[in-house]
């Protein structure tokens, strides 16, 4: 049986991971934290927008099993808020337990506290990488799912600082990217004013801290739209990474949504200013836990990589999530996951590498991102299945669909049906 270890245990590791062992391999997952899921753990919105599309077509290929969970444990069901439609909200409390469970259930092998610092590679192919402690991971292929987030020298030279959020790099140290230890040239996304990272977009305050008629609001319908008087307005839409919510009405108003915590959709706010708005004179923040002064960067790290998400310049390397471009969102991170633990598998047994074709939208998304990075103006846009930039496309394309039937009949007429549950 050939060996799958995948560094990082985010939404798009524990996709990997999944869609590597039910392909009929052995599956490490190396994961640097003491938890699941990564920005997941603080996340919660599924769904919305195109990524009802993308998420029905992942689950007609037989790869839905973490879209399940999410359905399963969601809070909220098809609520709508500014610019976005039919989101679910799974609860960012119940849902990593559930993930790892059922990875367990599959006889995935999940290891914490491992931050891996080294790897040795012999004639272009990685034999094995190494641990803080020395020691060493042996497999066939290796996937790179360790995020673009951090460490803390780059959310203190491009952002405002270590925020505390819930990568805890202070704790667990700053995260290796596996592409880079193999001496591969990663890059860097960028910001509209070109200067480099994106800052995380929301942050979440503790809900029991805020007033009992939004706590009612939140639970019984699941969104807050909350009006801010002019003098209260902080405007942070240009640094955010996530530009399907960087529309004027997440600058004006105060958007909650309910995940457990309220998520506040924007990056950071000065509390002192947020508690002079009613219902707020007592918040706090959840996470991160400097969410009054800033929040994480990301995309610092995206590895070169064709469209089976492999790594150009390493024969045995797949890289999934954030590691495989300018992608946003946990959707996003899932159906790249998907791809390269199936992926990995194929090329470990030699067998022709998996192509979603792009008259999918997962498979249209995959390569449109590669290719828009290749040019400047591409590396200072966002991509997400839920808005901006490619949701435009996707409608403008026909990929956005809602009826189920429909979006069964294109897999299988791409021949895809259940590609993802076949043991290899």
């Amino acid at each position: 049986m050939k060996k799958i270890i995948v560094v990082g245990g985010g939404w798009s590791g524990c996709a990997a991971a999944i869609s590597a062992k039910k392909a009929g391999s052995e599956v490490i997952v190396l994961e640097r934290t003491d938890m699941l899921l990564g920005t997941g753990l603080v996340g919660g919105i599924m769904r919305n927008n195109g990524r009802y599309t993308a998420t029905e077509e992942i689950i007609a290929m037989g790869g839905g099993d973490l879209f399940e969970i999410c359905d399963k444990s969601a809070r909220h069901t098809n609520i709508e808020f500014p610019g976005h439609k039919h989101a679910n909200l799974y609860d960012i409390a119940t849902t990593h337990g559930a993930v790892l469970e059922h990875m367990i259930s599959l006889g995935i092998k999940v290891f914490f506290n491992i931050r891996i610092t080294d790897l040795k590679l012999l004639n272009g192919k990685i034999s094995n990488v190494q641990d803080a402690n020395g020691n060493l991971y042996e497999g066939d292929v290796f996937i790179d799912a360790t995020g673009t987030a951090g460490p803390m020298n780059n959310c203190i030279k491009y952002g405002n600082g270590c925020a505390m959020c819930i990568l805890r790099c202070p704790s667990f140290g700053g995260r290796v990217s596996i592409t880079g230890l193999a001496n591969i040239k990663e890059s860097m996304g960028t910001k509209a004013d070109g200067s480099i990272g994106a800052m995380s977009g929301s942050c979440k305050l503790y809900k029991e801290s805020l007033s009992e008629e939004i706590q009612r609001v939140l639970n019984e319908n699941g969104v807050a739209v909350i009006p801010l008087p002019t003098e209260l307005v902080e405007d942070h839409l240009g640094v955010k990474a996530c530009q399907q919510y960087a529309l004027p009405e997440f600058k004006d108003n105060l958007v909650l949504l309910d995940t457990g915590h309220a998520k506040l959709m924007t990056p950071y706010y000065n509390l002192e200013t947020l508690r002079k708005i009613p219902g707020f004179e007592n918040a706090r923040y959840e996470d991160p836990y400097s969410g009054g002064k800033g929040n994480s960067m990301r995309y610092f790290a995206m590895a070169p990589r064709d469209n089976h998400l492999k790594v150009e310049g390493v024969d045995n390397l797949f890289c999934c999530g954030e590691k495989a471009g300018l992608l946003v969102g946990h959707t996003e991170a899932i159906v790249t996951g998907t791809l390269a633990g199936h992926n990995s598998v194929r090329h470990a047994l030699g067998k022709e590498l998996l192509l979603i074709p792009e008259s999918l939208s997962t498979g249209d998304a995959i390569a449109y991102v590669k290719e828009a990075m290749t040019k400047p103006e591409g590396m200072s846009k966002k991509y997400t299945f839920s808005g901006s930039v490619y949701f435009e496309r996707m409608k403008k394309n026909g990929t956005y669909i809602m009826d189920l039937t429909e979006i069964t009949r294109r897999v299988e007429e791409c021949g895809l049906t259940n590609i993802f549950a076949n043991n290899l």
